[in-house]
């Protein structure tokens, strides 16, 4: 996967990646500012969190607008398409797919008009584990019509499905009945909204513009759009914004378990999650890993970019020195072009490449932030064998991931991770590393400033504070199968629209079918 600031960059085979991460949503109330530029640099702030996919909705008052596409923010917007997305509220996505397949049917913000005329458009950061019983209930063809296979397309019709009732006061109706993490992000024509699951697994953040109010992932996009930070969204609120102000509502009591791994690895470095910086607690994790795993050496290196805060702090604990000895590059990332097993072997050598100088002759203490299926380390410790290293001691800054996330991570699989059934003595084996150590669970919570209480630790310890369903019930495919029942009844809603109308339900038009209204909401597809 490309990531905007060169995160995972190392990942050996697209095919097997490490840990994606949950998507990226923004949203816009300011009248008299052009609310899609905002919402792009907004989303290329969020770049990070999500790269398969992004959207842009956008309203003047009188109809919503869609326009997303597959691809990178910069591969799907340009100048003359954000020109002519001009309203006063905007929502934003940048899409990694943790329910339905990377298609553009499943890339957001979705969409969907209601039988009284209101339109509503939602961007969704999270996953729902009640989506397979919220989809029965609402029942299967009116929700993959659209054929989209994802929770957001289903959480979008059940908000439209009550045109009896405001966006509002339809939401508190519909929130309530979910389960799992979410950060939404949704508009009608006049007005913004926001809301956070109760447990607050994914961050949110409200910022406050000169002319208007800002929701976002992380505060770094509300940096980027000169938005000042008000407050995080708070677990079970409900945030309106219009003409009349700002409003708030609470949907579900709050029982705060932000997710854990967000200080690790997701969030940016320069982002805050509540209240403690990201590159201050991953600098503080690779501290408390020097005092947990000392070992003589003579050079830190970090794997970049992931693993350079907790490298920082394990060299400044550990009087070690710091200093390069990866080099990659920030140009690689997702290729369309399946290289033969015999180039696969050898892709690392186009995303990371030693300092050979730098690490000749030299003990190295390597750090990365995480150990998934082992691929990426593995090659890098024999990598830095082959440049002259004598030994390669690995330092993680985060505990052995053993357990899958169902909250918006995709791991792999728990057959799949390293972890799972080998212990420390196995993992360092398997990579081929003179030593192994992870930080421990308590050194990591301590790092974050946050009591262990309030945090969602489930892919490291196995406690998940959500129920879940039935293994058959779960997973990023989940409705996948729902999705191919209604094609093969109706295949004419896959033949690639240039255009969708919107008459009731979020239907794609083909090109046989006639001409959108112009006075419907429209969705664009590059």
């Amino acid at each position: 996967m490309p990531r905007g600031d060169g995160r995972l960059s190392h990942d050996l085979d697209p095919q097997r990646p490490g840990p994606q991460d949950a998507c990226g949503v923004f949203g816009v109330w300011a009248p008299g500012e052009e609310v899609a530029n905002l919402t792009y640099f907004g989303l290329y702030a969020l770049q990070h969190r999500g790269q398969e996919a992004a959207g842009i909705a956008v309203s003047d008052g009188t109809g919503v607008v869609v326009y997303k596409d597959l691809g990178l923010v910069a591969q799907v917007f340009d100048e003359p398409t954000l020109a002519s997305l001009r309203g006063h509220v905007a929502i934003g996505h940048a899409r990694y797919s943790t329910t339905g397949a990377s298609t553009w049917e499943n890339a957001q913000p979705t969409m969907r008009s209601t039988t009284s005329g209101t339109t509503i458009a939602l961007a969704h950061n999270g996953n729902l584990v009640n989506a397979a019983e919220l989809h029965r209930a609402a029942g299967e063809r009116e929700l993959m019509a659209d054929g989209a296979t994802n929770d957001t397309s289903l959480v979008t019709m059940l908000l439209a499905s009550r045109p009896d009732l405001s966006v509002e006061a339809a939401a508190l109706e519909v929130l309530p009945q979910l389960r799992g993490a979410f950060s939404f992000v949704f508009m009608d024509e006049s007005t913004l909204y926001a809301a956070r699951d109760q447990h607050g697994v994914r961050p949110l953040v409200l910022g406050r513009l000169e002319r208007g109010w800002v929701v976002a992932s992380e505060t770094a996009a509300l940096d980027i759009v000169g938005a000042s930070v008000v407050r995080e969204v708070e677990p079970g609120e409900l945030i309106a914004i219009d003409e009349d102000g700002l409003r708030s509502a609470r949907f579900a009591s709050p029982e705060p378990k932000g997710c854990l791994f967000e200080y690790v690895y997701i969030a940016r470095p320069d982002a805050t999650i509540a209240g403690r910086n990201v590159h201050a607690a991953r600098v503080q994790i690779g501290r408390q890993l020097a005092r947990e795993h000392q070992v003589d050496a003579d050079l830190v290196i970090p794997v970049p970019e992931s693993g350079t805060p907790a490298a920082i702090g394990y060299a400044a604990e550990s009087g070690i020195t710091f200093g390069a000895g990866l080099m990659k590059n920030p140009y690689v990332g997702r290729t369309f072009i399946q290289p033969s097993q015999t180039l696969r072997q050898l892709g690392i050598r186009l995303k990371l490449n030693p300092l050979r100088e730098n690490v000749r002759g030299k003990r190295l203490v390597v750090v990365d932030d995480s150990i998934v299926r082992g691929n990426t380390q593995r090659a890098i410790v024999r990598m830095l064998r082959e440049a002259g290293a004598l030994e390669v001691h690995v330092r993680i800054s985060s505990p052995p991931v053993a357990w899958p996330c169902f909250y918006g991570i995709d791991f792999a699989t728990r057959a799949e991770l390293l972890a799972n059934g080998l212990d420390n003595e196995g993992i360092r084996r398997s990579i081929g590393a003179d030593t192994l150590g992870y930080v421990s669970l308590s050194g990591l919570i301590a790092a974050t400033e946050q009591p262990k209480s309030r945090l969602c630790r489930a892919c490291f310890d196995g406690e998940y504070p959500i129920d879940l369903p039935p293994d058959t019930l779960i997973g990023k495919h989940v409705l996948e199968g729902v999705g191919r029942r209604v094609a093969a009844e109706s295949p004419d809603l896959h033949s690639a629209p240039l255009v969708a109308a919107l008459s009731g339900h979020d239907t794609f038009s083909s090109a046989r079918a006639p001409r959108p209204d112009p006075e419907e909401p429209t969705t664009h597809r590059r």
